[in-house]
């Protein structure tokens, strides 16, 4: 029987069969996060210092390249061990975000992730940032709508441990042990 009242989660998935590495994902969302959303040159030309960090990264070992970034887990380990509570999951979409004010710098959640996908950003203040799945654009990530091979996709999420096995077998075939 199908609990109604479940969640159903949606995550960013990787095609590593059709990704080129062409990174444009991660330009995407560094523009997509800026004050100059849907202006790539005004991103990359007028705020050197000030530009975000992607909230995907492009793991690349040739000929194998995938963007990893925030599974947005059923259970967040980051959001555990969050001591400020800056890190939290939206109860209804199941988003993890980070609140940018209420973050210390701690990186406690950057040694409590187990996909290594929290990164620390240095600009004005250090602070976590990752993957927000883009909920300011209604949670149409721009990673996924700009990937020129679509090899990011989004879907539910059928069960935690298929997810950590699918990330296991990316990284067993970026190390040739497939």
């Amino acid at each position: 029987m199908e609990n109604s009242n479940k969640v159903t989660r949606r995550r960013i998935y990787s095609r590593e069969e059709v990704c080129v590495g062409c990174r444009l994902c991660e330009i995407y969302c560094i523009a997509a996060h800026s004050e100059y959303k849907n202006d790539l040159i005004k991103t990359f030309k007028k705020i050197s210092k000030r530009r975000p960090l992607p909230g995907i990264i492009v793991e690349e070992r040739k000929p194998i390249s995938f963007g990893l970034q925030c599974r947005h887990c059923e259970e967040p380990e980051c959001v555990k061990a969050c001591i400020t509570g800056a890190m939290q999951k939206n109860p209804e979409t199941g988003v993890v975000t980070n609140d940018a004010a209420r973050c210390i710098g701690c990186w406690t959640c950057i040694l409590a992730c187990p996909y290594g996908v929290i990164r620390r950003d240095y600009r004005e203040r250090k602070i976590a940032s990752k993957c927000d799945f883009c909920m300011e654009n209604g949670g149409e990530p721009v990673c996924v709508k700009n990937c020129p091979n679509e090899a990011l996709y989004i879907g539910n999420v059928v069960e935690e441990s298929n997810m950590v096995e699918e990330s296991n077998r990316g990284f067993r075939e970026m190390e040739g042990r497939a």
